[in-house]
């Protein structure tokens, strides 16, 4: 059985972790939880699960938790970055499944990467921010860095046996379901609502993972992520429209041959693999059927309609710490829609002017990195609130 433990439990990714673990208990034992502020649903894991260590981010929260479950023994409740840590380290846990979106996922993976543990992650933000560093951990500890999200998993399936052949590979192709405004003409885009931005037709996800797939913002980490988690030039990652969202991503070989993988948009088989790899075990979730889909489009990107796209390949292009300016502003600016105190196509325009600001670093440490995750999400709110000015 192995033991794990979940960062992010109370999100969309947590929660359907935790669906694996119910649906594989003689494979799974959960001995650590922690999320951001959800008292709610942590006490209902706690209750359900009885980890031994959780962690809330927020004092407040982590206070009202623990009265709540001052009758249930052996489990400690911890808070802030050193809480969300402690869980990531813990001794019992043979893997972390990082489910954590943003840069506070930053510190807790490295730290668990640190204390040699297999890791399955989402947070492509952590390898936006800091890929050099995280790849040097891991071969340092010797530890599995497995994606979950489902183009990167995608991708990692398709390399299986062949990760050390990388001039083999002719180009990875990063699908794209398009969002909710694939066929909106551009201008109409100027007038989007978030409701309307959260609408995505293919998958169920947290607020911020939908905008940024409703701006291609998604798409732009990812070719970032995807230059870091399989060391491949830049030039070699290309984009692709794919609306039905069943063929999750491709690579093609320098023989011609493209080996592709499908599947129905359910994220715990992706989920599920991370953690049985390098086993598959059955999963709960429908089966694909072609003869009923019976069609698959692919279409180009329109980098106008889509600009964010451009940005990150820029990011990706300069390197050093620009690409952590463009995740950082990215968080507060993409609250900031939700809000409704920007419009929709003021994502882009405002990324493009805090990274204008931006001096970069070409070879950052941890300390730079931190420091100018801090510097872009405050010249993000300056730019933002000064708006128009």
């Amino acid at each position: 059985m192995k033991q794990i433990a979940i960062l992010g439990s109370t999100g969309s990714i947590g929660k359907n972790a935790l669906s694996v673990v119910d649906t594989h208990p003689d494979e799974f034992k959960v001995v650590g939880l922690a999320a951001n502020r959800d008292v709610d649903t942590l006490e209902r894991q706690i209750r359900h699960y009885r980890p031994e260590l959780v962690a809330l981010n927020e004092p407040t929260a982590a206070a009202q938790l623990r009265e709540r479950i001052r009758d249930l023994n052996g489990t400690q409740v911890l808070t802030e970055t050193e809480g969300l840590q402690a869980v990531a380290t813990m001794a019992q846990a043979a893997q972390v499944l990082d489910g954590m979106g943003g840069s506070a996922g930053l510190l807790p993976t490295l730290a668990a990467i640190d204390a040699g543990k297999d890791i399955a992650f989402v947070n492509k933000e952590v390898m936006v921010m800091a890929g050099a560093l995280v790849n040097a951990a891991v071969k340092a500890n010797g530890v599995n860095l497995i994606p979950i999200d489902g183009e990167m998993s995608a991708i990692f399936q398709c390399l299986e046996g062949a990760r050390e052949r990388q001039a083999e590979i002719h180009r990875l192709l990063i699908t794209a379901s398009g969002g909710p405004f694939r066929t909106a003409p551009t201008e109409t885009l100027y007038s989007v609502t978030p409701q309307q931005a959260l609408r995505h037709p293919n998958w169920k996800m947290g607020q911020k993972i939908t905008i940024d797939s409703a701006t291609m913002m998604n798409k732009g980490l990812e070719v970032i992520e995807a230059k870091w988690l399989f060391n491949i030039e830049l030039s070699k990652i290309d984009v692709v429209v794919h609306p039905e969202s069943i063929v999750h991503s491709m690579v093609e070989w320098t023989d011609g041959s493209t080996i592709a993988q499908l599947g129905p948009t359910d994220m715990r088989i992706m989920i599920q693999y991370a953690l049985t790899y390098p086993r598959r075990l059955s999963a709960p979730v429908p089966r694909l059927d072609l003869q009923e889909t019976r069609t698959l489009h692919f279409e180009p990107v329109d980098f106008e309609k889509f600009p964010c796209l451009s940005l990150a390949y820029n990011a990706a292009e300069v390197g050093g710490t620009l690409p952590v300016v463009l995740s950082s502003a990215d968080e507060v600016v993409v609250e900031a829609f939700l809000n409704t105190h920007i419009g929709f196509m003021d994502i882009p325009a405002i990324l493009a002017r805090v990274m204008d600001k931006h001096t970069v670093i070409a070879n950052p440490t941890l300390s730079d990195i931190l420091e100018v995750d801090r510097w872009a999400k405050s010249t993000a709110r300056s730019v933002i609130k000064n708006k128009g000015q």
